[in-house]
Parts: C-alpha cells; structure tokens; sequence
C-alpha cells in the first residue's frame, strides 16, 4: 500500500508561461515513467496526477502546466512549503527491451515532460523527437541535447525546427537508422499513429497513456482504457503500456 509524504519544495522556476519546474524532497527513487499524486490544497479535494520528470537519492522533480484550479494553486507554492504526495505511483518503461540499434523517445505537449528520466535510463543510443505547437512553448531542448544522442524538434507553426508533426520526425529516422524501440508520451491521436507505425515497421514500442485520474490508486476506476479487449486502469495497470496491447478506438 502507497503511502503519503509530506514534501518540502527546494527549487521553483517558471520556466515557460504558466509551466513550472518544481524539485521537492523525497525519500524513494522512481521508475521513468511513474507519477505522483500531489494533493494541492486550499477547498481542492482531488489530487492531481503528475508525471514525473527526473529523480535522484532523497529529492524527486516534476514540471506541470496550469490547467485549472488544482495546478493553478499549485502554482502558488514557494520553495519552503510542503506537499502531501501520493507516490510513485504506476508502471512505468520498461527500458529491459530497447535493442541493441536506436531508442526513439517521442514527446508531445506534456507528455515532453517524464522523458527526461527515461532518457537517462537509456543512454546515449536515445534519440528525443519533441512536439511543440510553437516556437515560444518549446522547453527542455537544452536538457535533451545533453543527455540524447540528438534531439529533434517539430513545430505545428514551423517557426523553429521540422514544421510538421512528430510522427513524420519518426518516419525519417525510421528509414534512416536501425530504430529498435520507441517510447512515447502525447495526446491520444499523437499516440495511435505512433503505434500504427510501430506495428507497422514491427519496432517495440510502449506508451504512456494520458487519462483523468480521481484516486490515482486504481479504486474509482475513472481512468481505464481498453487493453487486450478489456478495460485496464491506467493508474494502476499503466500509465504505460505495450502499444500492442492498447485498443484505440477508431
């Protein structure tokens, strides 16, 4: 049975508009791929699930978005304040079954945001393909460049990098390189052409599933997905899953 800790914040940026890089004491080190459960306070009775971005002896980081009245409160916290965080939390990548060619790591949105420690778990024979609606929304390209053989980035505006979407990145590399594995993280239709060209291409392929969460624990069943034709919960069976093994719906 998880259970809570209460959290000190040592580091807080705002490292874009309205996306905040928070680094906390933790005691237990994490799968890439995990997510906590971050109680956020003040009348706000759910916790909001968060991906977590890179780990290390005694502290645990994360980044998040604003999206609404939980984060937005979130946001408010300063370095000293405590966090209640439920955590880790889920099952994480499985980095056991990249190959021994090129690992492709596939973000977009926020789902850019857990790939730093699962790139670390990787070495340097990880590639990074980072989605980003904008030129001014891209973060994180800094980090990726050092801990990635190379990181590619695509713009749906073009106005930095390859102008289009990720999953075309992909195919390039794909008929460049020898890629033996893919690990992605997106909104839901980034992630069912990823998968398609996976099988496709028979590449390994895993996806962390981005799903609404109430208990994070597996109890209220708000979260599930189809998965081998039954319905699976993401915060307890996920969030990350063999692509073979998840049912989009067409």
């Amino acid at each position: 049975m998880k259970t809570t800790h209460i959290c000190e914040i040592i580091s807080k940026n705002e490292i874009s508009n309205g996306i905040f890089d928070v680094i906390v004491k933790f005691p237990e080190i994490s799968q890439p791929g995990q997510f906590i459960h971050i109680l956020c306070g003040d009348g706000v009775l759910l916790r909001r699930p968060i991906s977590i971005c890179d780990c290390g002896k005694g502290w645990l980081r994360f980044i998040f978005a604003v999206r609404g009245e939980g984060t937005n409160l979130l946001s408010h916290k300063k370095e000293g304040d405590m966090l209640d965080i439920l955590g880790p939390l889920g099952m994480g990548f499985d980095v056991s079954k990249k190959g021994n060619g090129t690992a492709i790591l596939i973000g977009g949105g926020i789902g850019i945001y857990p790939l730093i420690n699962l790139a670390k778990a990787l070495g340097n024979d990880a590639e990074a393909i980072l989605g980003f609606r904008t030129k001014d929304l891209i973060v994180l390209e800094d980090e990726f460049n050092k801990i990635c053989n190379e990181t590619h980035i695509a713009t749906d505006d073009g106005g930095y990098g390859f102008h289009g979407l990720v999953t075309d990145v992909l195919l390039e590399q794909i008929k460049a390189k020898n890629v033996t594995s893919i690990y992605a993280c997106g909104p839901m239709p980034m992630m069912k052409a990823i998968k398609k060209i996976a099988l496709e291409n028979n590449i390994h392929c895993q996806l962390s599933l981005e799903e609404r969460m109430g208990c994070g624990i597996g109890a209220c069943a708000v979260c599930v997905c189809k998965s081998k034709g039954e319905y699976s919960k993401v915060c307890q069976n996920g969030p990350v899953y063999n692509a073979k093994e998840v049912d989009f719906d067409d």
